[in-house]
């Protein structure tokens, strides 16, 4: 009994020192930026198109899913909207008032009064975004960007006005936690639905954000948080060593708390594409290379290099691999090829960000609101400050 005692306040004396650390580092350092090598007056006119073609409302904005028929939208893509909104604002080509319209949406589509999740799909009905499930369930990468620009937006405007940015973004933290963390792993589910025995198992690792979690124990003075970033990085870590290609799963399951992966079959959770490098793990590269650029986390860096190893000796790069390294399909996507070239400059590659430059400036699709919002989300994380 002795001993069990002894392990947990070595464990518990372990997390405060982590969380102490991870606090003076965001304290420091409060947006490290990347090689610069994007001039703002690009990124202010790919802005300006996305919003053109993309944004979409008036007092209460949303970022439009949809081209052709009834307008549709995600809690991912408001988290992307509320990230490029507030990240654009360093630039000058973004502004408060966006934000909070942006904000707004939100607000008006959690799942309830007293939980801070966001409905994860609405869809516009006789001129109004109506939530289209009959019982709400939310997505837990749109709910961690949400909750992660709240904190930027607190950080670069305060939390004085209208909406207390803080205080919106330690209530939806608080309800992440209580319904998209496993208690076992300490990992994010997919969903607040995810609570069947192999439902709860299933991660998306693009959902893996460790530079989130770091900062949301900041915040939230929680230590269980350096937890869950601490595991998110042992489970990228492990995905990663499994293949010499390092590319990651759109899915995969985590059993226990020894952290043991297994495979997910094709269309076991949203595609065929299920158990491949997909529209889900394309992510990882920006998620990875991310943390590396606000913690200098050397588990994150290794993944990141790993991924734009691999990628750096295909003469082109395609959507879609297998984890072996097989291109699936015959075409390209920025969804693909604007993470690497972010990838790249926070890793600080500037042969192979001058390489990837052209990914991130060129123009935007006016049909695809993944590829063109995940372009304009690493462009304005790219860009020059000066």
């Amino acid at each position: 009994m002795r001993h069990h005692r002894f392990q947990w306040l070595i464990g518990s004396l372990l997390v405060l020192v982590t969380l102490a650390i991870s606090g003076a580092i965001y304290f420091t350092q409060h947006r490290p930026r990347t090689v610069a090598v994007v001039k703002s007056h690009m990124i202010q006119q790919h802005y300006r198109q996305w919003q053109r073609e993309y944004l979409s409302g008036n007092q209460v904005k949303h970022v439009r899913t949809t081209t052709k028929g009834p307008e549709q939208t995600l809690s991912e893509a408001q988290g992307y909207g509320m990230l490029i909104t507030v990240l654009a604002a360093e630039h000058g080509i973004a502004t408060r008032r966006t934000f909070d319209q942006l904000t707004r949406y939100y607000l008006d589509h959690r799942i309830g009064r007293h939980n801070a999740l966001m409905a994860w799909r609405q869809q516009q009905v006789q001129h109004q975004m109506k939530d289209r499930e009959a019982a709400a369930t939310s997505a837990t990468d749109g709910d961690l960007d949400i909750a992660y620009a709240l904190l930027l937006a607190h950080e670069r405007w305060g939390s004085i006005g209208d909406l207390d940015y803080k205080t919106l973004a330690q209530q939806l933290i608080s309800d992440i936690e209580k319904y998209e963390i496993n208690p076992r792993t300490q990992l994010p589910r997919v969903g607040n639905w995810a609570i069947s025995r192999q439902s709860a198992q299933i991660i998306r690792p693009s959902d893996l954000s460790t530079a989130y979690f770091r900062k949301f124990a900041k915040y939230m003075q929680d230590g269980s948080w350096i937890k869950v970033a601490l595991n998110s990085q042992k489970v990228l870590q492990k995905i990663s060593d499994r293949h010499s290609t390092g590319l990651i799963p759109d899915f995969i399951r985590v059993t226990n708390q020894n952290l043991n992966l297994q495979d997910v079959r094709p269309n076991q959770v949203a595609s065929k594409f299920d158990n491949a490098y997909g529209f889900n793990a394309c992510r990882v590269p920006w998620r990875a290379a991310y943390d590396y650029q606000v913690s200098k986390s050397p588990l994150s860096g290794e993944v990141a290099e790993k991924l734009l190893t691999f990628f750096s000796h295909q003469k082109e790069i395609k959507a879609v691999y297998t984890l072996g390294g097989q291109a699936q399909e015959k075409y390209s996507s920025p969804a693909f090829t604007a993470p690497l070239a972010y990838a790249a400059q926070a890793m600080g590659h500037e042969g192979l960000s001058q390489r990837y430059l052209p990914f991130l400036t060129a123009k935007q699709p006016a049909d695809n609101y993944y590829a063109a919002t995940l372009q304009m989300l690493m462009l304005v994380m790219s860009g020059d400050l000066t």
